[in-house]
């Protein structure tokens, strides 16, 4: 990933330019604008991403349209936006 994500724990002092989010209810903090899809899934569920599973990525936030994300996009964030992420095995 080119963008630094963590888990809203820890590293303070590395630079304050953070956007902090929600993502299916627990805080994140991201350094970046923008956030894909891929990454949104990786903050849902930290190494369980699976290909075999269907990932429904819904969002809304201060001054943004609500939406949805599908694999390769993005969206550029704002603090405070939620994200919620569900995922549903293929059939």
């Amino acid at each position: 990933m080119s963008q630094h994500l963590e888990s809203g724990k820890g590293n303070q002092g590395h630079h304050d330019k953070y956007i902090n989010i929600i993502v299916n209810a627990r805080p994140k903090k991201v350094d970046s604008d923008r956030i894909s899809y891929e990454e949104v899934l990786e903050l849902a569920f930290p190494g369980e991403v699976d290909p075999n599973i269907v990932y429904t990525v819904a969002y809304v936030g201060p001054q943004t349209p609500d939406g949805t994300l599908v694999a390769g996009q993005s969206v550029t964030i704002r603090n405070g936006m939620k994200f919620d992420v569900n995922k549903t095995n293929r059939s």
